[in-house]
């Protein structure tokens, strides 16, 4: 008994859940990566202007096509070489890492707004409520997402912003039909009916018993759209209905090199690469932070 007692407070009561929660973000090496990786592409895309001198997009067609600087006749005064229009590709490059992150967050924040809003609607009222919202995802899962967009854009005209606008509307249903089901898990809980019991406000219930608890399921969900949205938007621009020209999209600027691709084949593979590594981390992100969240997660 004196052994026992005679033990730091610490040691008996064990490490706390703050601590717990960053021994699995550091002990989990996917995770790590994928913060690292975006944030690295973060500050690539934010300091852009003073990483290049070039103008992304100033042409010089006495220096089209130059080769990268890995090749024979590449030279370190461009980097990536130069495209079609001897604008430099590595302004190019990093400046379309702005319009990637950006489509990605703004879909995101659109279609995890409306689709939240309808899970969480769904999941806790239930009756005819759970019923239109299940109706409304249902007619939207019944529409071709890509065909959709397709029509739309080929309609209303091209650009960065109708992009977002049509992908964000379109790309709910996923918020809707996990935030619904996650919602319906925590709504018959202790804490929610002990909320209910001392009178607390609808809406204070949902924003602060539920959503909170919920959370996980939703930062998943939106890494997982926000990748998917960047997919899109670059599938768009290689159709030529997306992001136009000259602004620098990655899918753009693969678009544009398909003619050149047997003859200067990094004019595909540089933005194509850069377009994986970011896809990549941000799917990396969210199995991450589904591990770390689970329980008895954080293994990498």
């Amino acid at each position: 008994m004196t052994e026992i007692s005679a033990l730091p407070l610490v040691e008996l009561i064990g490490p706390s859940p703050r601590t717990l929660l960053h021994r699995r973000l550091w002990g989990h090496k996917g995770l790590v990566i994928s913060v690292a990786l975006l944030t690295l592409i973060g500050l690539v895309a934010l300091l852009a202007p003073v990483l290049t001198p070039y103008d992304p997009y100033a042409q010089d067609l006495g220096r089209r096509l130059i080769p990268p600087v890995w090749y024979q006749k590449g030279t370190w005064v461009h980097w990536l070489g130069t495209d079609n229009l001897g604008r430099d590709y590595l302004s190019r490059v990093l400046y379309g890492a702005r319009i990637s992150l950006l489509i990605g967050a703004s879909v995101m924040a659109i279609s995890g707004l409306i689709g939240t809003t309808l899970g969480l609607a769904a999941g806790y009222f239930g009756g005819r409520v759970d019923a239109f919202v299940m109706f409304t995802t249902t007619v939207r899962l019944a529409m071709p997402l890509i065909l959709v967009a397709l029509a739309v854009v080929a309609t209303v005209g091209g650009s960065l912003w109708v992009v977002v606008l049509v992908l964000g509307l379109l790309k709910w249903d996923r918020f809707a039909v996990v935030m619904r089901a996650a919602t319906q898990q925590v709504r018959g809980l202790e804490y929610v009916a002990a909320a209910e019991c001392v009178g607390a406000s609808t809406h204070r219930i949902i924003l602060g018993e539920i959503l909170p608890n919920v959370l996980p399921h939703l930062i998943v969900v939106a890494t997982i759209e926000a990748a998917s949205a960047i997919l899109l938007e670059a599938a768009l621009s290689f159709l030529g209905l997306g992001v136009q020209p000259p602004l620098p999209s990655w899918g753009l600027m693969i678009a544009e090199g398909k003619v050149y691709m047997f003859f200067s084949f990094w004019l595909i593979a540089i933005p194509g690469t850069a377009l994986a590594i970011l896809v990549l981390a941000i799917n990396m992100l969210g199995d991450g932070i589904r591990d770390v969240t689970a329980p008895g997660g954080g293994r990498a």
